[in-house]
């Protein structure tokens, strides 16, 4: 059996599998199939295996979505440092060694078809185990479906048309059999539908032993899954794309591997799977977070419950929330990435803080008036990069009497929630009395910029990622960890708008689901805030103009967790949007009137080819069934 797995899929996909070893990867002391179903404890931990491949989401210098785009940027000491995903974003992917490979695996990434190769095996023969009852049976078997179709997912995105891995391949395939070749698209999101549909009969409704069972899957998870699918499938990228209309197979009968014309049902599709999953959510207690101020133990404000509400959305373990999380991914590295240095003198070695917010996601975020700073009709966007002093009206947001920049003012409360820059409060760090406030301080010597590499290269920190109970000291730096959220309310939600509004318009269902999600940032609606304070007032009645807001808006609610990336890829934006260049204040500088410069650092690189990930070329070499991404 070993010998059969092994053969198929080294002639798939590559001499690069020969680094994965079958038995590396199956429980300890196990050294065949049968004895592995032989009894419920090591079935159990082979299912664990395959939850194992979950991608290392927290890994920012190997998984793509946060060095691999435009939304965090390292500094001149990580220049020389092994991070695959910042490559990618530098322009070096290739078709030799591609960065983040998961197809083969290698350069950043695991090989993903070992992973279903798992899924298929432990489908295959869960039913054999003895000391199991058919409910867990089955409940097991629905998990590795759920996998199953995750993988294919994860895939997908990533490559567009894909081998389908429906079966292991019997031990007397031939060669011939085993060179398969990709699927069309609407062939892989029709199977991986299809999988998810099969998973969500015998999945839970929700997680009941919450101390031994979290990061399982449940019917809400399966089902939040099919809605991001479909309206991956219905987007741009995939529905109709020009670029792709005339990329075939390689096999023997050279299919078309995308769709060449524009299928507006697909948005139909994609609109009701996101209703069904809210309303699965919904049935099994998720809601959108809100804090609790009674835990801060102090008298709290209004703006700082509503900056805690955004921040513990994504830091608070287990809140309801969040639909799914990775367990296998905990945000400590990622957390010292993105904390700048708060206390004094040179002993806080654990901060590492270098990574950056380039200053077009600053401004991306909307005025306090729910509105982009570019069209608010009471916002100087022209004086955006001149400076004021903070009077104490603004004391809960920047530092009473310091000097920072105009385009810190007057933001939404999602701007100081997610952004830590000069002259800012950082709200948290063991410190909950608001009459005891930590600042960041950036100008060069400053504490935040006076260290050989910790420091940011544009003058902004994600506090996002940075759990408020997470404490730095003078001394030391104690880390408050926690799963990475991989699909929560808010993301669905939006999902849900931007269906509804490319199905049928604008229209009181389509802004309910926004609103939702503004409301907890203290704004007002879409329509009140255009109307009121909008140069562009009627931008929310047209599809057009509602799209370009939806848009906006997920940027915002979900940035830095992973979505801008596969987001502005989907939409087919990502060429305009991150071939922009990375700009940020002058960190050389000592004074305001110096820091306060817009300095270029970098100019990423982002071809159409980009779109999708390349296929190694030692893989097409193997097999020569397999066709090389477009533009590769």
């Amino acid at each position: 059996m070993k010998k059969h797995f092994k053969k198929w899929l080294i002639i798939l996909f590559g001499p690069f599998i020969f680094s994965c070893n079958y038995l590396d990867i199956v429980p300890d002391n196990i050294a065949t199939v049968d004895h592995i179903f032989r009894m419920r404890n090591t079935a159990e931990q082979y299912l664990f295996t395959i939850y194992s491949y979950l991608p290392k989401y927290t890994d920012a210098y190997n998984y793509p979505t946060f060095l691999g785009g435009d939304e965090l940027w390292g500094n001149d000491y990580n220049v020389n440092l092994s991070m695959p995903a910042w490559q990618i974003a530098k322009g070096f992917q290739n078709i030799v060694t591609p960065y983040s490979d998961y197809w083969g695996g290698g350069n950043g990434g695991r090989g993903t078809f070992v992973a279903l190769r798992d899924c298929n095996t432990f489908l295959e023969n869960i039913g054999k185990v003895p000391d199991m009852d058919d409910y867990e049976k089955a409940r097991w078997a629905a998990e590795a479906t759920f996998l199953k179709a995750y993988y294919h997912f994860f895939l997908f995105r990533m490559y567009g048309p894909i081998p389908l891995i429906k079966k292991n391949l019997p031990i007397t395939s031939s060669t011939a059999d085993v060179k398969i070749s990709q699927s069309p698209v609407d062939s892989c999101v029709d199977y991986i539908a299809s999988l998810l549909d099969e998973a969500v009969v015998n999945l839970p409704d929700r997680i009941v032993n919450e101390a031994t069972e979290q990061g399982r899957v449940t019917k809400s998870v399966a089902k939040a899954l099919k809605a991001r699918l479909l309206v991956t499938a219905a987007s741009p990228l995939f529905n109709g794309n020009p670029d792709y209309a005339t990329h075939t197979g390689n096999g023997k009968d050279k299919v078309k591997l995308f769709p060449s014309a524009y299928d507006p049902q697909k948005w139909e599709r994609a609109m009701i799977a996101c209703r069904e999953a809210i309303e699965e959510c919904h049935a099994a207690g998720h809601q959108i977070y809100y804090y609790n101020p009674a835990f801060l133990g102090f008298p709290a404000s209004p703006e700082t419950i509503t900056e805690m509400s955004l921040r513990n959305a994504v830091c608070e373990k287990w809140n309801p929330e969040v639909i799914w999380t990775s367990t296998n991914n905990r945000a400590t590295t990622l957390q010292l990435e993105n904390l700048p240095r708060l206390y004094s003198t040179d002993k806080q070695s654990a901060t590492l803080s270098s990574f950056g917010v380039p200053m077009k996601i600053a401004e991306q975020y909307y005025t306090k008036n729910g509105v982009p700073i570019s069209e608010d009709n009471t916002w100087n966007y022209n004086a955006r990069y001149g400076t004021r002093s903070v009077t104490s009206a603004d004391k809960l947001r920047l530092k009473s009497g310091y000097v920072t920049a105009n385009l810190n003012f007057d933001r939404e409360v999602r701007f100081y929630a997610n952004l830590g820059f000069d002259g800012s409060r950082w709200f948290g760090q063991g410190r909950f009395n608001e009459e005891e406030p930590v600042y960041v301080e950036a100008k060069l010597g400053q504490i935040a910029n006076n260290h050989a590499w910790a420091y940011s290269m544009t003058g902004y920190w994600a506090k996002k990622l940075v759990n408020p109970q997470t404490v730095s000291s003078a001394t030391e730096v104690t880390t408050q960890t926690y799963p990475w959220p991989v699909i929560r309310l808010a993301d669905l939600y939006l999902l849900y708008a931007e269906a509804l509004n490319e199905w049928q318009g604008p229209g009181m269902e389509t802004f309910k689901w926004i609103d939702e999600v503004r409301a907890r940032a203290g704004l007002a609606g879409v329509e009140e805030s255009w109307a009121n304070f909008s140069t562009n007032p009627g931008a929310p009645q047209t599809k057009e103009g509602l799209r370009k807001i939806i848009h906006r808006e997920r940027l915002i609610e979900m940035a830095f967790e992973g979505q801008r990336f596969w987001d502005l890829r989907r939409w087919k934006e990502a060429e305009s949007v991150i071939n922009q260049p990375i700009t940020g204040w002058n960190i050389f500088g000592k004074t305001a009137a110096d820091y306060y410069q817009v300095r270029y650092v970098f100019n990423p690189v982002f071809r159409k080819r980009d779109y999708l990930w390349p296929v190694r070329e030692s893989n097409l070499i193997e097999n020569a069934q397999l066709v090389q991404s477009p533009g590769w």
